[in-house]
């Protein structure tokens, strides 16, 4: 029969390598990154265009591109489409009309409608 310390450090690696497998097999947690900072950032680039029209900068459609791309989570999705929605309270109609037209015109999909009334809490 096994002695008792070999019987102590033959459980202790057990414990040890079952507390691995656990850790290796849980999923990812994530947490929201995007801020109303961060799509503000992202998105000035836009302003120009957004305020009077005129050419899309290519800088406005690299930052939209990056924001989509950043906004991994529904919670990160959620936020941006917040920060948008409360711009857009602050716009005219034809303001909101040019932002609306920012992911055709950039060839970017972005996961809500850029509008006022936008119900970003069904944003997935």
């Amino acid at each position: 029969p096994p002695s008792p310390t070999m019987t102590s450090v033959l459980s202790k690696i057990f414990l040890l390598s079952f507390l691995l497998i656990c850790l290796v097999l849980l999923p990812p947690q994530t947490t929201a990154v995007i801020t109303c900072d961060t799509v503000f950032n992202d998105l000035k680039p836009c302003l120009s265009y957004v305020l009077v029209g005129g050419n899309v900068p290519t800088e406005c459609c690299n930052g939209l591109k990056s924001l989509i791309t950043n906004a991994i989570t529904t919670e990160d999705r959620q936020m941006a489409c917040s920060c948008v929605k409360n711009l857009a309270t602050a716009a005219t109609d034809e303001q909101v009309d040019r932002a609306a037209s920012l992911p055709g015109k950039c060839g970017v999909k972005v996961p809500f409608k850029i509008s006022r009334d936008v119900d970003c809490t069904k944003v997935k």
